[in-house]
């Protein structure tokens, strides 16, 4: 039996860029720019909170989250925590963590929590026979003292229900679910339209505490 080959997508920057030009979808995606001193800069002073991750990469490898606090700046990589005094250090630690690997800004979200640990949710959306069909929904909370939900960094696999009822209410669970489903529909046939050939994609979504869906990632080559 042949195996059809699904085109894979790199760069979560082409990605991004593609599903921008939907004005609904835009609503659900944190801004983004490419990493630049004068970016970082502005992002932080305007959001106080930043995560920077590699345009080419999975399963939260090389994922930095930053929090500015006056004029002092606190970068979390792994397990490793360091605050700088200023910009120009943390710049410093900044290009020796990432390494000269190109690297995007999103801006942070203050995403629900479960006992204090972050979570999320995967969406596994794949071609089957011609017709795109939804192969999972799940939750992922983060290890304790991370923030990155990633099972192979730690994280733990809940159901989506029991994610969205323990992190906000029960009440919400239909309402978000269906959310997070129609952005995956939508997002798709907008990806598909771009670049023929894609045939699983995987949407990492996260719930602010407010309760507002914000579409974190999506991975054309899912885990």
């Amino acid at each position: 039996m042949k195996v059809s080959i699904s085109r894979q997508l790199a760069s979560k920057w082409t990605k991004t860029n593609a599903l921008l030009s939907d004005p609904y979808i835009a609503r659900h995606i944190p801004s983004s720019r490419l990493l630049n001193a004068e970016n970082l800069r502005r992002m932080l002073s305007k959001y106080g909170m930043v995560v920077v991750k590699p345009v080419r990469g999975a399963g939260g490898i090389g994922v930095i989250k930053i929090e500015r606090s006056g004029s002092s700046y606190r970068m979390s990589h792994k397990s490793h925590k360091n605050v700088y005094s200023g910009f120009n250090g943390l710049m410093r630690g900044l290009n020796t963590t990432r390494r000269k690997r190109s690297y995007l800004i999103q801006r942070g979200i203050q995403l629900a929590t479960i006992d204090g640990r972050p979570i999320d949710y995967r969406v596994k959306y794949v071609k089957e026979k011609g017709s795109w069909t939804y192969r999972s929904m799940v939750g992922r909370v983060a290890k304790p003292g991370l923030f990155v939900t990633n099972l192979c960094r730690g994280g733990t696999l809940v159901t989506a229900a029991f994610g969205i009822r323990k992190s906000l209410s029960a009440r919400l669970v239909g309402t978000k679910k269906r959310e997070m489903r129609h952005l995956t529909k939508a997002s798709t046939a907008l990806l598909e339209s771009r670049f023929p050939g894609i045939g699983q994609l995987g949407y990492d979504y996260g719930i602010d505490r407010k309760g507002h869906v914000w579409m974190l990632e999506v991975n054309t080559r899912p885990q």
